[in-house]
């Protein structure tokens, strides 16, 4: 029976993750096809591919709603990079952040966004592994900034700034300055950290310490 029941729980740890990432999935394809209902009746691709095959009913091809959505994305892209499309985003962002309850939303999701996904110097920049709130326990933390003008000269060391997120929403957190011999750089992404702290530590990504020479391993310095 035990071994029984060991083959059972093999069998389940390969099966569940599988079949919870396919409905996912399928449930985000799903619901980015009905975007197609927003579309004309007569420009639906499934009553043009109904046209061109001759078929009496429409023609339906799952993911058609995923194309839609980066089409949209990209034309956004594209239009909010003139100068127009700049002045009528920044209308939109300035009428946003006057609704109360949106705007913390809206501002929170709009800044981590863009914390995230830039490529300038202030992005994180290393998973940090600090002791926090006391010393003996351990939070993630992000490394946005390591010059830090007079914040850095009042302390009198090497300091760098970390961001604390909270979880499962890390797009809150607080922003703390950590000496930096008291920081320790951790092998993972940041979007592996990310999915560790959203899932509440569930997701722990798989440490390739094989390019990991020392431990701790130490921050490296800024002209290397």
């Amino acid at each position: 029976m035990k071994r029984l029941r060991r083959y059972l729980v093999a069998g389940l740890l390969v099966w569940i993750p599988l079949g919870v990432t396919i409905l996912l999935i399928g449930f985000a394809v799903r619901q980015m096809d009905k975007t197609i209902g927003l579309i004309p009746t007569k420009y639906q691709p499934a009553v043009i591919l109904q046209s061109i095959f001759g078929t009496e009913n429409p023609v339906h091809i799952p993911g058609f709603g995923v194309i839609l959505i980066v089409v949209v994305v990209l034309l956004t892209g594209v239009l909010v990079a003139n100068f127009v499309g700049r002045m009528f985003v920044g209308g939109w962002e300035s009428l946003m952040e006057r609704i109360p309850v949106v705007s913390t939303i809206y501002s929170a999701a709009k800044k981590f966004a863009e914390v995230v996904f830039s490529d300038s110097s202030q992005s994180f920049k290393n998973v940090l592994l600090i002791e926090y709130p006391r010393k003996g326990l351990y939070s993630i933390a992000f490394q946005t900034s390591t010059e830090l003008g007079e914040v850095q000269g009042r302390t009198g060391e090497d300091v760098l700034c970390c961001f604390v997120p909270t979880t499962p929403n890390p797009t809150s957190g607080i922003v703390i300055v950590v000496p930096k011999k008291d920081a320790i750089v951790l092998d993972m992404d940041v979007d592996e950290a990310l999915k560790m702290v959203i899932s509440l530590g569930v997701v722990v990504p798989k440490w390739r310490n094989d390019k990991t020479g020392e431990l701790p391993l130490e921050l490296p310095d800024e002209a290397d």
